[in-house]
């Protein structure tokens, strides 16, 4: 037989109980809608996700007898603060004489553009609206292959639209799209007027700027690319301070150098960067870096990959001096080399 004062301790471990029992119910069932419904992360990241139309003239409007001498151009963005700057491609605006931006609540205004980057395919425009909703950053650096994500945007003009898929690859350089990529590989279905969305994670936050398609046709076949975030807010901030992106450069080409390459030309190291080209009067040139020459390291750091050297030399600020470790033949050597502003378009890797 209970005693009375046994009951209170009794009925609190039994509402205990069923406390923790109804929790782990809530948490199964919304694993379980999670991996059945990605409602929540729509809700959260659409209103930020933005239509572009963009006006373009003709060239030969002059001359043209039809009445409208103009391109119309679909694109997306993404709408990233509430004073109305708006992430998107460069290429979705370029040459734009007239740019409308669509919002999610149906509301539109017109556009100006603050800033472009065509190395990056980036562009910043803005907006005069009140009560924006600017979408939660996520961080690109921490994302995995395999991760499931969102695209989100408007292709083909029909208005926004949501597919799902997950990160492909990461660090995609080789593409030849862009003079700077480090691009974001992704299954998610990506079409014509995708270009300038978002790419977003299960919780709803940014991860990448949708960029391009993969394909033969002009249609989604399964590989499409987006700059992360982290990149963006570079170029981003950028182009709002200053209304371009400056860089540094060393002015070389180069190959990665790898056994195979090594042993085909009686390289001394299977390591490095082999030049390739060297550009007249370029820092790299100033320094005495000929072609044949192998880069090792640069600042301490080994240099085995071309793409991401030339991202490292870029992000430095212009009038640094970096620390080169090279070779010449069966000679090392080390060089001081002063980085200079990397003239407009500049397309050499480093």
């Amino acid at each position: 037989m209970i005693h009375k004062k046994q009951w209170t301790p009794l009925i609190i471990a039994i509402l205990l109980g069923t406390c923790i029992g109804l929790g782990t119910l809530l948490i199964q069932e919304k694993n379980k809608l999670a991996d059945t419904s990605y409602t929540s992360s729509v809700k959260k990241a659409a209103p930020s996700v933005v239509n572009i139309y963009t006006q373009t003239a003709s060239p030969n409007s002059i001359l043209e007898r039809n009445n409208n001498p103009h391109t119309i151009n679909l694109g997306s963005g993404v709408i990233m603060s509430k004073s109305g700057y708006i992430l998107t491609n460069y290429h979705v605006v370029q040459n734009a004489s007239h740019i409308v931006v669509g919002l999610h609540d149906d509301r539109q205004a017109e556009a100006r553009l603050i800033g472009s980057d065509p190395a990056t395919d980036l562009a910043v425009l803005k907006i005069d609206l009140p009560n924006l909703t600017p979408i939660e950053l996520g961080n690109s650096q921490t994302i995995q292959v395999g991760d499931k994500i969102l695209a989100i945007g408007n292709p083909f003009g029909i208005g926004q639209t949501v597919t799902a898929g997950i990160i492909s690859a990461k660090a995609r350089n080789s593409i030849g799209l862009h003079s700077y990529e480090n691009f974001l590989q992704t299954d998610a279905a990506i079409n014509p007027g995708n270009s300038g969305g978002a790419l977003v994670n299960l919780k709803g936050q940014l991860i990448g700027i949708s960029s391009a398609i993969y394909s033969s046709t002009g249609g989604s076949q399964g590989i499409g690319f987006a700059t992360p975030v982290n990149d963006a807010l570079k170029v981003m901030s950028q182009l709002i301070k200053y209304g371009k992106v400056t860089r540094s450069y060393l002015g070389m080409d180069a190959k990665k150098v790898n056994k195979q390459l090594a042993k085909s030309l009686s390289l001394p190291v299977d390591h490095g960067l082999l030049v390739s080209h060297v550009i007249q009067q370029s820092p790299a040139d100033k320094a005495g870096i000929e072609v044949g020459d192998i880069i090792v390291k640069i600042n301490n750091t080994p240099s085995t990959n071309p793409f991401e050297t030339r991202q490292r030399i870029a992000n430095m600020k212009p009038g640094s001096v970096i620390s080169l470790l090279g070779i010449r033949g069966l000679q090392s050597y080390q060089a001081n080399i002063k980085l200079e502003k990397q003239p407009v378009m500049q397309h050499l890797i480093n």
